[in-house]
């Protein structure tokens, strides 16, 4: 998948919003206001030398530690909680892997909302 791919997809999930909070090098997702994938867009202050595209998403803390343990391109996140975020450098995983992981992250912080909001969401 690549950066066009990965937003169009994440947005394409009912409810999510985009802003910029962190500067014009970072998309972040939201559903009701909370944040659960925050893209990367290369460059700026979030800039680390010689990095490949990536995303940190939120995840259970054991969902993380099993991610990274299976995969090397996922890894605790750079400027997040890394208990329950993990960056994931996206081009060298399966489009399906990512895409799940992504709805994974979003089915989490929606389990979180109040349940009026969850059951709105839902139908």
């Amino acid at each position: 998948m690549d950066i066009e791919q990965i937003r169009e997809y994440t947005l394409s999930i009912f409810g999510v919003t985009e802003d910029q909070p962190f500067g014009d090098d970072i998309i972040t997702f939201r559903i009701e206001g909370k944040i659960f994938l925050c893209l990367w867009l290369g460059g700026g202050q979030h800039d680390m030398e010689h990095s490949e595209p990536r995303f940190a998403l939120k995840l259970t803390p054991e969902r993380n530690e099993e991610l990274r343990e299976l995969y090397s391109a996922v890894t605790p996140a750079w400027h997040w909680n890394k208990k329950h975020w993990s960056d994931v450098y996206y081009e060298s995983l399966d489009e399906v892997l990512v895409k799940s992981w992504i709805k994974e992250s979003y089915d989490l912080v929606v389990s979180k909302l109040p349940k009026a909001v969850r059951q709105r969401l839902l139908t």
